[in-house]
Formats: structure tokens, C-alpha cells, sequence
């Protein structure tokens, strides 16, 4: 069956996104009006400043990881790039690289591996899931075999300095969320490379009928969820000073929670770049409040899986309604 596309049915999307985007805002206020009220300490320079820290490298993962969801795949090894990454960018700065060139030669890596997951699924017709989840494994491995286990310490101060700094009083690793996603949404939302990420993920066989490269589409998608990560790991690194492999353990799902939160859909093609941004500042929010509330952390996955299946919920009555 052929669903027709016409003006109307566009324009009821766009409405149906801002109406979602501006809930999401909305919550996210609220949140933050509650905190204050709640404890004085939410409410600080120091400790806003802490939450924007905590939230910029689940939100940059979270846009690579829209990306991927839009075309109808997940992937799963996000955080395992990022502990990767620590250990590459950390090891070479340690060697006497100069720092630029340590971080591009970390990016180069990122995309590697993600043009490694989008081939497994191209050429070798291997699900997103397992591909992305060998990599989670084995990535760490690796990254432990090249460090015997062991943590590089970073001491070149004007690296780890960077993430401590602000610029116009707001944290430089927020400063790296912008940088990120003023490209990422003209991509994604201005493009015609987002236009043909959407029609991948809506009907890989039209879209291939259309004239889209489906494959490269693929090749894009994993390629730039993987070098999101990578540099995920260089701020990661800047932030503790070290290079470790088990760094961002569980971050893939926290990105994926920050995803779906933020109105992307798992069933492929819908999805936005501010929408899983103001996801990652949710979650950062409830887990930064329940810190300092003494809130059991058992309580913030529970908040977390609650929004997700709400979310997803509405997701299924969306798409039920054509919108």
C-alpha cells in the first residue's frame, strides 16, 4: 500500500515536532524548577555548570546514535568507542604527539571502526544489533591488551585543562555540543544526505528505486555515530586525565534512552537533532537531582525505563495515526 505524501500530511509532521520538542522543553523546565525548589544546591553555578559537564557527551552520543536509529539500525558499541578512544588519544599524547594531531588521528579511528560496522551490514548482511554488539566486546578487549589493564595518565596540562575551562561562563565541553550540532542538524534537517538517511530508514527498496545509495547511506550513518564517539572519548580523556578501556560502560544506553526520549523513533525514520539533545539534559537533569537529593540510583533507572516505555508508547499511537 502507497501512502501518499502531500503538503498536508508535511505539515501535520512538523507541527506534531514542534508540539513533541516543545513537551520536551517543557519537562525539562519543570525539572529544573522542581530541583530548586527541592534543594538550594541544584540551583548553583558550580553545580549547573557540573550538569552541563555531565550532560554533553551523552548528547553528542546521542545525535551520532540518531543517525543510526533513523535508517532502522541501533548501535551498540558507542560506549565501548568511547573507552577505545580514551586509551588511543591518551597513549599518543603520551608518546609526544601534538595534541591536534593526536585527536584527528582518534577520529580517523572512530570512523574506521564505524565504516567496519556499516560493511559488516552491507556486504556481509549482518544484523546492526550483532555487528555493533561484537564490536562493544571486543573493543574493549583490545583496548585492555593494549594497556595490560592498566590506566595512561595523562600530563600534558593544557589537554586536561581545556575541559576544566569556560568560555562566556558556560563549560567548554558544552561549547563542543554546539560545535557538534549546528553541523549535525543542517545535515540531518537541511541536506539532502538527511533527506535520503530518512528515506533509507522508512523503505530501504523505494529509496533504492529512487536513486538513494543505500549502502552508502549505511556507510554515512555508522561512520559518523562512530566518530561522534570517538570524539566523545577525547573529552572524555581532557575531563579525567586518563586513558582507560572500561571507560563509558553502559553509555550506549544511555544514549539510546536519550534517543528515543527525545522523540527518534526505534522503527527507523523519525528523528531530530535537538530532540535527543534536550533527551541527554533530561536524563543528566534526574541524575544530577537525585545525587544531590541522596536518591537512591536504583530510583533513576526506573525513572529512566518509565519514560522510555511512555515515550515509545507514543511513538506506536503515532505512527498508528499516520503522522
Amino acid at each position: 500500500m502507497t501512502v501518499e505524501v502531500t503538503p498536508t500530511t508535511v505539515a501535520a509532521k512538523r507541527n506534531f515536532n514542534f508540539l513533541f520538542a516543545l513537551t520536551l522543553v517543557g519537562l525539562l523546565v519543570l525539572l529544573c524548577v522542581a530541583l530548586s525548589i527541592a534543594t538550594p544546591s541544584f540551583a548553583t553555578g558550580n553545580n549547573i555548570s557540573n550538569l552541563l559537564r555531565q550532560g554533553s557527551m551523552i548528547a553528542i552520543l546521542a545525535i551520532g546514535q540518531t543517525f543510526v536509529i533513523i535508517t532502522a539500525g541501533i548501535d551498540l558499541s558507542v560506549g565501548a568507542v568511547v573507552g577505545f578512544s580514551t586509551v588511543i588519544v591518551a597513549g599518543l599524547i603520551q608518546q609526544g604527539v601534538p595534541i591536534p594531531v593526536a585527536i584527528i588521528i582518534t577520529l580517523a579511528v572512530g570512523l574506521a571502526i564505524g565504516c567496519f560496522h556499516a560493511f559488516g551490514i552491507v556486504k556481509m548482511g549482518l544484523p546492526p544489533f550483532i555487528i555493533t554488539l561484537a564490536t562493544l566486546t571486543s573493543l574493549r578487549g583490545i583496548g585492555l591488551l593494549m594497556t595490560n589493564g592498566s590506566t595512561i595518565n595523562i600530563t600534558n596540562e593544557s589537554f586536561t585543562l581545556f575541559s576544566r575551562e569556560s568560555f562566556l561562563g558556560v563549560p567548554n565541553l558544552f561549547w563542543m555540543v554546539v560545535i557538534v550540532a549546528i553541523p549535525a542538524y543542517v545535515f540531518l534537517h537541511l541536506s539532502k544526505w538527511g533527506r535520503y538517511l530518512y528515506a533509507v530508514g522508512s523503505n530501504p527498496e523505494a529509496a533504492r528505486l529512487s536513486g538513494v545509495s543505500v549502502p552508502k547511506m549505511i556507510f554515512i550513518a555508522y561512520g559518523l555515530s562512530a566518530m561522534f564517539a570517538a570524539f566523545v572519548g577525547v573529552m572524555l580523556a581532557a575531563r579525567l586525565g586518563v586513558g582507560n578501556a572500561t571507560q563509558g560502560d553502559g553509555w550506549e544506553l544511555q544514549a539510546i534512552a536519550s534517543t528515543v526520549i527525545g522523540g527518534t523513533s526505534l522503527f527507523g525514520a523519525v528523528g531530530s537533532v535537538h530532540g535527543p539533545l534536550i533527551g541527554a539534559f533530561i536524563l543528566a537533569t534526574i541524575a544530577n537531582g537525585a545525587n544531590l537529593l541522596n536518591v537512591n540510583s536504583f530510583w533513576q533507572r526506573i525513572i529512566t525505563g518509565f519514560l522510555i516505555i511512555i515515550i515509545v508508547f507514543f511513538d506506536q499511537l503515532r505512527r498508528r495515526s499516520g503522522r
